[in-house]
């Protein structure tokens, strides 16, 4: 089974690594017991899966969470059970590549108007004269 992320992109099941550990914070007994949160790991690097393109924007967006070797690391520990928490982590994983697989759209340098070139000199002229007349002071002598 694949986990489906957008149309034309989807992930093998064999290139997701996932491990179960115990979860930090309050729980009680279970959460001292049960190994319930999911650290699941995904090579971006290598990932055939994944065009060029997505895989470097996917790098980046990662951040901390992708190591040296290029292999994202996401840990779910919100819920209680194992089946949640494994949902969430690919869930969250999915998210982040759909956002990768977004293209930006370049950005297009731009000049201001003339006319916001007036308004602002018409704004830094009536600044000008009102902090001119803070320093004057009319003698009534």
């Amino acid at each position: 089974m694949a986990l489906q992320i957008t149309p034309s992109i989807s992930i093998d099941e064999d290139e997701l690594q996932e491990r179960f550990v115990r979860a930090p914070g309050p729980g009680g007994q279970n959460v001292n017991k049960v190994a319930t949160a999911v650290q699941l790991s995904f090579d971006v690097r290598n990932s055939p899966s994944l065009p060029a393109a997505v895989r470097a924007r996917l790098e980046k967006l990662g951040g901390s969470r992708v190591d040296n070797d290029g292999v994202l690391n996401i840990q779910a520990h919100r819920h209680r059970t194992r089946e949640r928490n494994r949902a969430d982590a690919r869930e969250r994983l999915a998210e982040l590549i759909a956002k990768a697989s977004h293209v930006p759209k370049p950005r297009r340098p731009t000049k201001p108007s003339r006319a916001a070139k007036a308004r602002r000199m018409d704004d830094k002229k009536q600044r000008s004269r009102i902090k001119r007349m803070r320093g004057q002071v009319r003698g009534g002598d």
